[in-house]
C-alpha cells in the first residue's frame, strides 16, 4: 500500500480573500464547480467553510464510483481541508497571494491499494483526478468573473 497524491493549481485575478470566500462556499459556489463526474451533492451541516459537513459521490470513472462524506476544517485563514468520513482521502485548498491576484493549490491523498490493482491506481488516478480538478477550477475562474 501506498499513498497517492494529487495535485492541482491555478492562478486567478480575484483577491486571496475572493477566491477562499468563493471556495469555502459550499452552498453556491463549491456546488457550481462540480462536472459531471460529481453526483448526490448534499450539504449536511453548515455550509460556509469550517464546520460544514458535505457529501457526494464522484465518479472518477464509470466503474470507480466513491462515496464522499466530507468534514471541513479551516486551520489557517487561507486553507481549508477536508477529511473524508467514508476513506482515508483527504484535500487540502490553499490559496495564496500571487502577481495580480490569487493562487489555488489544490492536494489530495488517500492510502491507494496494494499490489497490480495499486499500481494502476497509483499510476492513472492522479491524472484523472487532476483532470477533474483542471475543470473545477476553470469553473472556479468563471464564478470569479475573470
Amino acid at each position: 500500500m501506498g499513498q497517492v497524491v494529487v495535485t492541482a493549481e491555478k492562478t486567478f485575478k480575484a483577491s486571496p480573500e475572493q477566491v477562499f470566500a468563493a471556495l469555502a462556499d459550499y452552498t453556491g459556489v463549491r456546488s457550481r464547480m462540480l462536472t459531471e463526474h460529481y453526483s448526490e451533492y448534499d450539504v449536511r451541516e453548515g455550509g460556509q467553510g469550517e464546520g460544514t459537513v458535505v457529501h457526494w459521490k464522484l465518479a472518477a470513472t464509470s466503474k470507480r464510483v466513491r462515496d464522499c462524506l466530507f468534514s471541513v476544517s479551516a486551520p489557517s485563514a487561507d486553507t481549508l481541508v477536508e477529511k473524508d468520513a467514508n476513506s482515508s482521502m483527504v484535500t487540502t485548498w490553499k490559496v495564496s497571494p500571487a502577481t495580480g491576484g490569487a493562487r489555488v493549490q489544490v492536494r489530495t491523498t488517500w492510502d491507494g491499494a496494494g499490489g497490480v490493482g495499486g499500481f494502476f491506481e497509483r499510476t492513472f488516478a492522479p491524472k484523472g483526478l487532476r483532470s477533474i480538478y483542471d475543470a473545477q477550477l476553470a469553473k472556479l475562474d468563471a464564478e470569479l468573473g475573470a
